[in-house]
């Protein structure tokens, strides 16, 4: 079947939560959510831990009937006079889109000295990656980023919804949730192939802040390297340029690559930025093709299977990703140890150091009884 026309009918990511995370890499002071009280509340409450105010209009069933306008120009000022905010971002949710609120009007109404970005959205899209588009989209019009920046975001997106129907979550109609393969079996097979003088290549292709837990196991495959006198067998890459993406992705990836020069920690190839996972598998294969083919195993974090494996077929792939959906895929594409670190994401928000991972602590203990 064409995996472009399959009914998922595994849970998948909302346009919503996508919109509001946009508008976080956007440095918006507060985000306005207008619809229901509880749409969007556990990811809301996460943002919050990012560092943004996240409120609601908390539209009612009276709202649904007649429209929630004065609701959102009262919510308007009163965040306005509570947060003193530079930058608003106003999100539409089910409910508001099915009444056909338009949300130009009430912003115009409000007539604050604030820029604000509205984004005219629902969860009813196939991919997620609307609610980005349509963020960047209304950034764009209010002059927040600037044409090449909104065409940059607008390829990767593609990119990023054509990773997942081939190889990600949209790939099959269910895909089971799993934990993936032992941690500790794992650990114990990198040691292994370390001590036999294997040469290895960690490669970080992280979305955006994930990379903060992703990069703890670069750091921890160096560490061990180290302790056992191998460390010129490890090759490191990690899409952390720090000048690329969107202001908070850029700080981000600031924030990790002075972690690593703290550490001790080479980064021999830059492969893109932390916004650039869908399209860094492109540079990661040439780079293997030109330089590493002859290498033995290769530990991937973040999207493994953005990366094609024409390159890696011939290595022993170690790959770590926080998806349990990805498990099948990635044994499908080829990869021999998959892991999951489970509940990554609210652990790398509101952060600005790397976070260790589950995986990293894990080596670092085998390690000890080992070395």
């Amino acid at each position: 079947m064409d995996n472009k026309n399959i009914s998922i009918i595994h849970p998948r990511p909302s346009s919503i939560v996508a919109a509001l995370y946009t508008l976080r890499d956007l440095n918006v002071d507060v985000a306005i959510l207008h619809g229901p009280p509880g749409c969007s509340f556990k990811h809301a409450r996460l943002l919050e831990e990012d560092g943004i105010h996240v409120v609601t209009t908390a539209l009612d069933e009276s709202g649904f009937v007649f429209g929630g306008h004065r609701e959102l120009v009262n919510v308007l000022h009163k965040v306005n006079d509570m947060f003193h905010p530079k930058l608003i971002g106003v999100v539409g949710t089910c409910a508001s889109m099915i009444i056909g609120e338009e949300m130009r009007e009430p912003v115009m109404e409000a007539n604050l000295d604030v820029p604000v970005i509205e984004v005219e959205v629902h969860a009813g899209y196939r991919n997620n990656t609307k609610g980005v588009l349509f963020a960047l989209e209304s950034a764009l019009d209010a002059g927040i980023i600037d044409r090449e920046e909104f065409s940059r975001q607008q390829h990767l997106l593609e990119e990023a919804t054509n990773v997942e129907l081939r190889h990600g979550a949209a790939s099959k109609e269910y895909l089971a949730p799993s934990r993936g393969d032992v941690k500790y079996k794992v650990a114990q097979r990198i040691i292994e192939l370390l001590k036999e003088g294997k040469r290895g290549i960690t490669i970080m292709n992280a979305k955006k802040e994930t990379g903060y837990m992703f990069a703890d196991i670069t750091v921890a495959v160096n560490e061990i390297a180290e302790q056992l006198g191998k460390a010129d067998n490890i090759i490191n890459m990690s899409n952390t340029d720090v000048g690329l993406g969107l202001p908070r992705v850029r700080h981000h990836a600031e924030c990790i690559m002075n972690d690593f020069e703290e550490k001790g920690i080479p980064i021999h190839e830059i492969i893109g930025g932390l916004d650039e996972y869908p399209v860094a598998g492109a540079t990661i294969d040439k780079l293997i093709e030109e330089k590493y083919s002859d290498y033995d195993f290769a530990v991937i974090t973040g999207v493994p299977h953005a990366i094609p494996m024409d390159h890696l077929s011939d290595m022993e792939i170690i790959s770590v990703t926080n998806g349990p959906r990805q498990v099948l895929p990635l044994k499908e594409l080829g990869h021999e140890h998959v892991l999951v670190e489970i509940d990554l994401h609210p652990k790398t928000l509101g952060v600005n150091h790397i976070v260790e991972s589950e995986f990293g602590a894990t080596l670092r203990e085998v390690a000890k009884e080992s070395i």
